[in-house]
């Protein structure tokens, strides 16, 4: 059953009947786990629902020969079509926009439909063009998945036109010229949550507002600035409304500022904590609807309730205390594991104890990226090989399963450098650790944008797959070094001025 929110179809369906051009709308939209549902809608049937609930058209669920004979239909035009491209990848970020959007007061009439395949995307474009004065087709990618995404992006812009392509996320944060230069109309910078909602104040009309990156007529680049960074209580992490369940957020930027990491860079290098009582209030919307896993989505996970370096466990106990009474007796809290991790410096048997008390993951994921003290020094980590090492010990004595992080081909790297990580992933591996592998890639918006891409050599490749085949090793490393070729050609092609932002106290490798 496809529910979708916000759709009328006056130029589609008659009374009682459906069109062929509304079946192909059904038959094409997907809404993930086919479940957008508006306020007013049933579980048993499928609803189109604009921001109005006096505009409301119902139809027969898929699979249906014949049409019920409904005369109750009521139909109209709106501003504004909101169609997500809908990605397993990104979901979060679109559930925190449609958790901000579902609060937000405005005069604009809207409708919003999640596509999950390109498909799916054009057919809503058709059918929102029909309706709206304009419809906005909203995406959200990493850096890595760029080139592909511009490649689907030119394939729906040929098949259905007039739609205004808004690109968002790191990528288009930090790349917005490169992004335009893609295909997409808007790029959007920074945190999309504020810059949505005055979009939609203004009609989808993106001249003037915050946070934007366009061409005027004369093809020049526009820049809005950058949003304001609010307190995370001010939006909801997930949409009630249109039942979009995540991970919750509970910190927004990081004070370490690691060289390779895009997040600092996006949200500020400084941390926004949600507060204990706004992430109970979440826990609680959860609960009521049959949800019983809580997770968290951190930079660094024992960093809650600190404003530096040091962690708060205080803070963190207070956290986990509250998520597991409010998520009751049958519910389940993990904390350190996937999708946030620990930083090494921070394991200790209080902290370890802590996660044991009231949380059920029985692994958590360390970040050691480097078995060398240089490396991590080059990379700003803050933490050497023996913090690695202690944090692992520990955590196998409290009787957990360690998964550690480690970057292979980092920038600079020599031969001893490469033995280190390798002789520390082995290590680790003897202690029972699994080794979580990447290959380093010189993402957009870090210091080390215009590093060269990770290069691994056919030694270490085979170290590496010696341990994946002993079960002690896992990731996509593989992949990840054509992701760095990538992105390094990209940068290559965009050369920034300044490029000593790229500081290796490193040596070269020799030609």
């Amino acid at each position: 059953m496809v529910r979708i929110d916000g759709y009328h179809a006056r130029s589609l369906i008659g009374r009682g009947q459906y069109s062929g051009r509304l079946r192909r709308v059904l038959s094409h939209v997907r809404c993930a786990s086919n479940l957008l549902e508006s306020p007013w809608s049933s579980r048993r049937r499928g609803v189109w629902a604009s921001a109005s609930p006096d505009a409301r058209v119902r139809h027969r669920p898929i699979g249906l020969t014949e049409p019920p004979p409904w005369q109750d239909v009521v139909v109209s035009s709106v501003d504004l079509v909101l169609v997500l491209r809908y990605r397993k990848a990104v979901t979060y970020g679109f559930h925190v926009l449609l958790g901000a959007l579902e609060e937000h007061e405005t005069t604009t009439s809207y409708e919003v439909v999640l596509a999950e395949t390109p498909e799916a995307t054009t057919t809503a474009i058709e059918a929102g063009l029909n309706r709206a004065k304009r419809v906005l087709v909203l995406w959200s990618f990493y850096s890595p998945d760029a080139e592909a995404l511009a490649a689907e992006l030119t394939t729906i812009k040929a098949a259905a036109p007039g739609a205004l392509h808004v690109a968002g996320g790191v990528h288009a944060t930090a790349e917005p010229v490169q992004t335009l230069d893609a295909g997409w109309d808007v790029a959007a910078i920074g945190e999309g949550e504020t810059t949505l909602l005055k979009l939609v104040d203004a009609g989808g009309d993106p001249v003037g507002v915050t946070g934007l990156a366009y061409r005027d007529a004369a093809g020049k680049v526009v820049k809005t600035g950058r949003p304001e960074r609010l307190p995370l209580d001010t939006f909801r992490g997930f949409s009630l409304r249109w039942h979009r369940f995540n991970a919750l957020e509970i910190t927004r930027g990081c004070a370490f500022s690691c060289r390779f990491c895009q997040t600092p860079f996006m949200f500020s290098a400084r941390f926004r904590h949600r507060s204990v009582e706004n992430v109970r209030w979440h826990v609680d919307e959860m609960r009521a609807r049959g949800l019983r896993d809580v997770r968290f989505i951190t930079p660094t996970a024992l960093s809650y309730g600190s404003q530096d370096e040091s962690p708060n466990l205080d803070a963190v106990e207070e956290l986990l205390a509250t998520c597991k009474e409010g998520i009751g007796p049958d519910g389940r809290v993990f904390f350190g594991s996937f999708p946030s991790e620990i930083r090494p410096e921070h394991v200790t048997r209080e902290a370890l104890q802590l996660v044991k008390k009231y949380c059920s993951n029985n692994n958590i994921i360390v970040g050691a990226q480097s078995g060398s003290d240089r490396v991590l020094d080059a990379a700003k980590r803050g933490h050497g090989v023996e913090e690695v090492m202690r944090a692992a010990r520990l955590g196998v004595e409290e009787g957990f399963r360690i998964n550690v992080d480690m970057i292979f081909g980092m920038p600079g790297e020599d031969q001893a450098d490469v033995d280190a990580s390798l002789n520390l992933a082995k290590e680790l591996a003897d202690l029972g650790a699994r080794i979580h592998a990447h290959t380093f890639m010189p993402l957009p918006g870090t210091p080390w944008r215009d590093a060269p891409p990770g290069d691994v050599d056919p030694e270490t490749i085979r170290a590496v797959d010696r341990l994946s085949q002993q079960g002690a090793l896992y990731g996509h490393w593989q992949r990840q070094r054509e992701h760095a070729a990538r992105l390094a050609a990209a940068a290559e092609a965009y050369p920034r001025p300044g490029r000593s932002r790229t500081l290796l106290p490193i040596h070269s490798t020799p030609e």
